[in-house]
């Protein structure tokens, strides 16, 4: 079985500066793998070596991949090779989608997808949708649980009042939920042996944008109001209209 698990290349949250004018000063910020994608990797790796196969990493946006920390890093914990197509890091959502999907043709195909909830930058929670409905396969969100039975998958997703139980045909594309495992943590050897994997780059056409960004500002600093909404979804839900209807 071949299996691609998407990542990203993002800023690490703490060393992100806001300036007095509420930009934001990514200067010093050192890059990292989002936590959801690791959830991604290692459900790709237990996949693999559940039923056997490759898990392939594969990430849109050169930027950040150049030092070899990174790499090693998201190596290092289950991957078999790394894939970058050079991008535009602050691509929007159909970009990203578009150009994973044109990877995807170029490395021949995979059996399936995995993508964890969302992006540590952005959590758009959009590109596992759209990169589905562009390779016309099977797509579904908020999967908890895998279990690949043959030519098919049997996924749990997380709603609000349960459990769902679905049959999927392979090949598929599935974003995860961040509770459906605990991402393994590297060791030594692992670190070691992940210099030695293979990290190649895939040229993709990338699409115009199909979003604008007016602003991209830190919130104001303001005292909390501190309200509480509690009951079932229906009435929190309401609650929480006529709360905003007031501001």
């Amino acid at each position: 079985m071949r299996i691609v698990a998407c990542v990203k290349a993002a800023p690490e949250d703490s060393d992100i500066a806001v300036k007095p004018d509420r930009t934001l000063d990514l200067s010093r910020a050192q890059w990292k793998v989002g936590s959801y994608d690791l959830n991604a990797v290692e459900a790709a790796r237990q996949v693999a070596d559940q039923v056997g196969g490759e898990v392939i990493g594969l990430s849109v946006g050169s930027e950040g991949w150049s030092g070899s920390k990174l790499r090693k890093d998201v190596l290092s914990r289950g991957l078999d090779s790394l894939v970058v197509v050079p991008g535009d890091p602050d691509a929007d959502s159909f970009q990203t989608a578009s150009a994973l999907a044109a990877a995807v043709g170029e490395l021949g195909g995979c059996d399936l997808v995995l993508l964890g909830a969302g992006s540590s930058d952005r959590y758009a929670q959009q590109v596992g949708n759209q990169l589905g409905a562009l390779l016309g396969r099977p797509t579904l969100n908020q999967v908890d649980a895998i279990t690949v039975d043959g030519d098919h998958v049997r996924v749990e997703r997380l709603l609000e009042d349960g459990v769902q139980v679905v049959d999927v045909p392979l090949p598929a594309v599935l974003s995860l939920t961040s509770g459906i495992n605990t991402p393994r943590i590297a060791g030594m050897k692992d670190i070691l042996a992940a210099g030695k994997k293979p990290v190649s780059e895939v040229a993709a056409a990338m699409p115009g944008a199909s979003a604008r960004v007016a602003s991209l500002l830190a919130p104001e600093q303001v005292d909390r109001g501190r309200v509480v909404v509690e009951g079932d979804p229906a009435e929190t839900a309401q609650q929480l209209a006529q709360f905003l209807t007031t501001l």
